[in-house]
């Protein structure tokens, strides 16, 4: 029976011909397919040389290719000195069975199938078996002579001329075949084309070689490797051991913190100017305490930052003032409250001062992966290169805006409101040193210091749709609207401020962590967990995370083991819970209950909630403790939360308690509980109350 094997490079597919178990190819084919797979090889691994960058293969491809080369040209030249066919003695089978009847050898046909409108390339001929016939098969190569038929694949041979080789073959015992060597159209083709590529190839490698060498001359001595567009920094050159992307109060803290631990950084801040923001002005105490544990308290220095002492909550014409529970902390511990930009710009100075810690401006596009770890970065310096840097570990604190978190965490934001901003010009608030939360219609407002001589006015707007700035709608609203609500002392600053013009917004983000834990990243700030900033707590949050964070790898000699980096990576996003977890819940729960609201359970709840943080003692120091990060501890804070529902039901019940009480209790504890549970149930009710339950929490430092 006979046998197909496809070739390669356009040749034509091989006969191979069984005889007595034995298969033979025919070894016209089986040199054109040689020649034609060192082709292939050749334009793999010179051509294609972003599949494979082994040296070895390339030079095996170049040495096959010249030695098939001459052995190809030395038979081709042969074949010009033979007349005719060449006659081949069948070495492998040298006794032929005769046929015993003469009916047998006429019944005996080859039967082929043609199969047409076939690509030369892979091309398969398919034939039948001889019946039985103990007759070798006839192998042959032969080209299709007439032109018209070459697209076809027509391959058939007539009956008489196939009874006549049987016969011939039969008396002389031998197997005539056709010549050795045949140049083949596609052959001649696919060289000339290879041979090109190859010469195209050389001088592009050689320029670009050239290049390479004149930039790497001139950036030796900062481990660079540039072209025209793209910079390459590689970990063995820039010896980084951490790359931090954004330089805000996240960032330059974690700089500075690492630097100190003697951690070369690299930070990557996409604008390293002043910035002029209108969140992130609050440091509550326990922030504040964080700043010190990190070395980084003089940073509130020289910036003329306003100490604050608490808070005072102003509804329908009432106040009540709630001070932090400072008693057992040193006289400088309080809240902090500055202009965002001043205190940005100290920490980077600071951090800045450190030998192994730079700051470079530039826009990080990509985080650079290989097989699901992050090496690096892609970014864009201040000159518009392209550069790439790697270190063993890649920190994300770009903001709330970022847009390389997607894949290292399942990013829910939700955005409640909007924070509309003024600053009030030489206005006195009702209580010194202290914020002001106001419970308006619809939603709060927030007054606090920022300088010695300015007050920040944050007024919220729920939902993302804002009356326009630019046609005048905006003032109108603040003007007819918010003023009003407003306590007297500054409502003249209030609406000076409104016509002076300088109106700005900020949407409000919403985030539960939800990390997706990729090896050599981490994520941290506004860019890993977010809460509506009604409570202050962002700063907070994002210091006691560096806290954890350089507690945890301070065992760690080196970054590059990846192993060690990646355990301890898992246990911070476990250990930083209970306090990201407390202030997260505690911020979201009391903005909804601080909103105005149609439903008579949501307005019990509402006014239930300032007349126990009225009623002093525990049931506003406690309160406070959690605001402030004083005391995070997410049992406390469950228990103040229906603490204030059960003394909404308690009132409700007085004098006499009724159908309609009774109806209006429960429904109090309804929308309390549906507050305040989808919230713990997105941070992690595991994380958040059972830590200890968490084996990722448990981890013992390497071994030196």
């Amino acid at each position: 029976m006979f046998l197909v094997v496809p070739s390669i490079g356009g040749c034509k597919s091989t006969l191979v011909n069984t005889v007595q178990g034995a298969v033979v190819a025919d070894p016209v084919v089986k040199l054109r397919t040689n020649f034609s797979l060192t082709l292939f090889c050749l334009n793999f691994f010179y051509i294609e040389p972003t599949l494979t960058s082994s040296t070895f293969f390339r030079k095996w491809a170049s040495f096959k290719f010249l030695s098939d080369l001459v052995g190809f040209l030395i038979k081709a030249h042969t074949k010009k000195n033979l007349n005719a066919d060449v006659t081949l003695q069948n070495k492998s089978v040298t006794q032929v069975q005769q046929i015993t009847s003469p009916k047998q050898k006429r019944t005996k046909t080859m039967k082929l199938a043609v199969i047409q409108n076939l690509p030369r390339l892979g091309l398969t001929i398919t034939t039948a078996s001889l019946r039985s016939s103990p007759l070798p098969s006839l192998i042959s190569t032969r080209r299709l002579r007439n032109p018209s038929l070459t697209t076809r694949a027509t391959f058939t041979r007539r009956k008489k001329d196939i009874h006549q080789e049987r016969a011939s073959l039969i008396s002389a015992g031998t197997i005539t075949m056709p010549p050795a060597i045949e140049f083949d159209q596609f052959i001649l083709a696919t060289f000339f084309a290879s041979l090109f590529a190859l010469v195209l190839v050389y001088v592009l490698r050689r320029s670009s070689r050239r290049d390479d060498a004149d930039s790497n001359r001139s950036k030796k001595n900062r481990g660079l490797v540039q072209n025209d567009a793209v910079v390459s920094r590689n970990v063995a050159d820039s010896g980084i051991d951490v790359i931090i992307v954004g330089a805000g109060v996240a960032g330059a803290a974690l700089a500075h913190t690492l630097g100190k631990e003697g951690r070369r950084v690299h930070v990557i801040e996409r604008d390293l100017s002043e910035q002029d923001r209108i969140v992130g002005e609050l440091l509550q105490p326990g922030g504040y305490l964080k700043l010190i544990e990190l070395g980084l308290e003089d940073c509130v220095k020289e910036i003329d930052a306003q100490r604050v002492l608490g808070y005072a909550l102003f509804k329908d014409g009432k106040h009540t003032k709630l001070s932090y529970p400072l008693e057992a902390f040193d006289s400088d511990v309080s809240g902090r409250s500055f202009h965002n930009g001043r205190f940005v710009q100290r920490m980077r100075d600071k951090a800045a001062t450190l030998s192994n810690v730079r700051l470079e401006q530039g826009t990080v596009t990509s985080l650079l992966e290989e097989n699901g770890t992050v090496k690096g970065v892609q970014y864009k310096n201040k000159e518009g290169n392209e550069i790439r840097l790697y270190a063993p570990l890649t920190v994300v604190c770009d903001g709330c805006f970022s847009n390389l978190r997607r894949s290292l965490c399942k990013p829910k934001v939700d955005v409640p409101s909007t924070f509309v901003g003024l600053v009030l010009e030489n206005c006195e608030l009702p209580f010194a040193n202290h914020g002001h939360v106001v419970l308006a219609d619809p939603s709060p407002i927030l007054l606090y210091p920022i300088s010695s001589s300015q007050v920040r006015c944050l007024v919220d707007v729920p939902g993302q749709k804002l009356p326009p700035i630019a046609n005048g709608e905006m003032a109108k609203y603040l003007k007819t609207h918010v003023a009003p609500q407003l306590p007297p002392e500054v409502r003249e600053a209030f609406i000076a401020a409104v016509e002076k013009g300088n109106i700005k917004t900020m949407p409000n983000r919403s985030m539960p962590a939800d990390p997706v834990p990729v090896p050599g990243a981490l994520l941290l700030g506004d860019a890993f967990n977010m809460r509506h900033p009604l409570t202050g707590g962002g700063m907070t949050v994002a210091l006691a995370d560096i806290v954890v964070l350089r507690d945890l790898l301070r065992p760690i000699r080196s970054f590059k083991d990846k192993e060690a980096l990646s355990k301890y990576i898992e246990s911070f996003y476990t250990l930083r819970k209970p306090v990201a977890s407390t202030i997260n819940t505690l911020a979201g729960a009391l903005y909804k209950v601080f909103l105005a609201s149609a439903d008579e359970a949501k307005t019990e709840m509402r006014e239930a909630c300032f007349d126990y943080l009225s009623l002093g003692g525990v049931c506003s120091s406690g309160p406070v403790a959690l605001l402030s990060g004083l005391n995070p501890r997410p049992l406390s804070l469950v228990l103040h939360f229906f603490a204030v529902a059960l003394f909404a039901v308690g009132r409700l019940m007085l004098p006499f308690p009724s159908i309609k009480s009774f109806w209006l209790g429960a429904r109090v504890i309804s929308s309390a509980s549906g507050i305040i549970f989808p919230i713990i149930k997105a941070e992690g009710v595991r994380q958040m109350f059972f830590p200890r339950t968490v084996a990722a929490i448990y981890r013992t430092p390497p071994p030196q």
